[in-house]
């Protein structure tokens, strides 16, 4: 006996963050190959991917996409939540990252403004010099406060030191 599927052009295609499966989305919401929920709100994501190399002749639209991708993932947002932020369904972000849809121009303020960067920024990609990010760091009080003991610390001290800062920023103390 045949199964009846729904035709392809209605179903959803997603992608997992965990694994990076493309596939369909189950009934079930759960990744074909990892079993976690395609649509985890608070992912449990430590640190953005890598950069990957884009030939030359395919850059543009392509470092959008993977551009926005990198910026979501560093602020630690499944597409759901920077699609709430942007007022937009799920699926326009995973379009958009798949290089299925391009951002108007108002879509692209709106992304901007939930990623909290400037339209520049999210067209070059948010990639700055180095240089200008540890000079902007250090000009910090904590951070050059902190640097005279960084190089003191051996790595497990360092992750922890990591770990705990993290997790203030992400889930910030209340206040009485």
């Amino acid at each position: 006996m045949a199964t009846n599927l729904a035709p392809v052009d209605s179903r959803e295609v997603v992608r997992c963050d965990h694994c990076l499966l493309v596939q369909f989305r189950t009934s079930n919401n759960l990744c074909r190959r990892c079993h976690i929920s395609l649509d985890e709100e608070e992912p449990e994501i430590v640190q953005a991917p890598a950069p990957q190399l884009v030939p030359a002749a395919h850059r543009g639209h392509l470092n959008l996409a993977s551009s926005i991708r990198s910026m979501r993932l560093r602020n630690g947002l499944s597409q759901r939540q920077l699609a709430g932020r942007m007022g937009v369904p799920r699926t326009y972000v995973s379009k958009i990252e798949n290089e299925k849809a391009t951002p108007t121009l108002s879509s692209l303020e709106r992304l901007a403004r939930a990623l909290e960067v400037t339209v520049p920024d999210l067209l070059s990609g948010g990639e700055r010099n180095r240089q200008d990010e540890i000079s902007e760091l250090v000009k910090d009080p904590f951070i050059a406060e902190m640097l005279p003991f960084v190089s003191q610390l051996n790595g497990m001290q360092m992750s922890s030191i990591l770990t705990q800062v993290r997790d203030l920023t992400m889930r910030p103390r209340r206040t009485a």
